[in-house]
């Protein structure tokens, strides 16, 4: 029962700082954005860290009993593994925010670029596509990772 409550709980802590803010925004009360920003971050990390930890101690807790030694010892799950799908997503993350700066910057220069001369398309092609390189990067490096 409780590997069921406690995603959504982990989702609850999650949403509740932006409907807060959502519904004072409507109201006319003033809202502090970087406070806002700054406790959904909080609330998000502490929330990965206690599934990370918790989640397989559940998981294994309310799991079927294993037939065998070696089936016990495949089906337990440890925190190395929440560890490992973090580790996972801490590349991913930082390469997708990478790009989309490279991206933003790159595609705009190429706009300006192409308006004033329209030879300069493919060139502004290129740099907006070698900003995409850094996502790719960071889904092998996580791939790497996961199969590692």
């Amino acid at each position: 029962m409780l590997l069921y409550l406690l995603p959504l709980f982990a989702l609850a802590m999650i949403i509740i700082p932006l409907v807060v803010a959502i519904k004072r925004a409507r109201a006319g009360i003033k809202v502090n954005r970087k406070r806002t920003i700054l406790l959904n971050s909080g609330m998000f990390i502490g929330t990965m860290i206690l599934m990370t930890v918790f989640m397989p101690i559940i998981a294994s807790a309310e799991g079927a009993p294993a037939e065998t030694a070696e089936a016990a010892k495949e089906a337990v799950m440890t925190v190395g593994y929440g560890m490992k799908y973090i580790a996972a997503a801490i590349p991913t993350g930082l390469a997708t925010i990478g790009t989309g700066l490279a991206v933003g910057n790159a595609a705009s220069a190429a706009i300006g670029a192409t308006s004033e001369d329209e030879k300069n398309f493919s060139k502004a092609l290129i740099f907006v596509a070698l900003g995409e390189g850094v996502a790719i990067y960071g889904i092998l490096v996580s791939i790497l990772i996961l199969n590692g």
